[in-house]
């Protein structure tokens, strides 16, 4: 369960499913822990949980794909990207990793995927984290419409950074740079631009999950939230706080967005309390 040596930290296992190949990294030992990543241009696993997986695998089993349309995972162009199909290679990832069930924390666009798995194979989920999440519907946010119509230019992931994160002293030259050139390598935008084309509201309503569904949630479920997010309103975890029975929520001050980049310690410690310590 180790990744293979690549030049980029990024690149890990290539895992052939059906028509796809999935990059998974898959580190650690333990009870197994899911990482769903969100949507933001150029992202991948990695990318999104680079703070975590470290510290995490140190305990657990931890085991974090690029989502299809994302990264470093390939499929054919032709083939159509909803939650029903990456519901589906969630559950044939965990088909062919061996895994009954895992816990599953995901952020942002990966929260409404993890509770869309939640929801339809309740058997395959322990616990639940959700991080910014997707989950209902909403008017779509200013910062989340300039997410998903990112055109590729230093200025505009300068931008976006800008959005993410609440500390403006992460925008620093050499992570907008980054970032700017993760969403230009290869195919890259032409993907990205497919998934959540104008009127990207309907992106929103796609994501989101029935009232009746949220309240059919059975996992202890852990919702966190940076109060002063501005791509996905604090509102909406305080939303599925109220429909969600088995809830609770964590919210940090003074954050964006990037909970897990700007609070990686407090964020982690929560996730182990939570995933992997005796609750009492």
């Amino acid at each position: 369960m180790t990744a293979t040596s690549n030049s980029s930290p990024e690149i890990a296992r290539a895992l052939p499913l059906g028509p796809c190949t999935i990059n998974v990294h898959d580190v650690g030992q333990g009870e197994p822990i899911l990482l769903i990543h969100g949507s933001g241009p150029g992202v991948t696993a990695w990318a999104n949980w680079r703070g975590v997986i470290p510290v995490l695998s140190q305990q657990a089993r931890v085991i974090a794909p690029d989502m299809l349309g994302f990264g470093y995972t390939s499929c054919p162009p032709d083939m159509p990207l909803n939650v029903d199909a990456w519901v589906k290679q969630l559950t044939d990832l965990l088909d062919a990793l061996d895994l009954t069930s895992v816990s599953v924390v995901g952020n942002s666009f990966g929260g409404a995927i993890a509770l869309a798995l939640a929801h339809r194979h309740p058997e395959r989920v322990e616990k639940l984290v959700l991080m910014g999440a997707v989950g209902v519907s909403f008017p779509i946010s200013e910062g989340l419409d300039k997410v998903w119509g990112y055109q590729p230019s230093l200025e505009a992931m300068r931008e976006l950074i800008g959005i993410f994160a609440f500390d403006q002293g992460i925008v620093t030259d050499d992570l907008v740079r980054m970032r700017y050139e993760a969403s230009t390598r290869a195919d890259v935008q032409q993907r990205f631009s497919a998934l959540f084309p104008q009127p990207r509201q309907r992106g929103v309503d796609m994501l989101a999950l029935p009232e009746s569904a949220l309240r059919g949630i059975k996992q202890k479920t852990l919702i966190i939230h940076g109060r002063d997010d501005r791509v996905i309103p604090l509102e909406v975890s305080e939303q599925l706080l109220r429909l969600i029975p088995h809830a609770d929520m964590h919210v940090f001050g003074e954050c964006g967005h990037w909970v897990q980049i700007e609070k990686t310690a407090a964020f982690t410690r929560l996730l182990t309390e939570f995933l992997i310590e005796p609750q009492t």
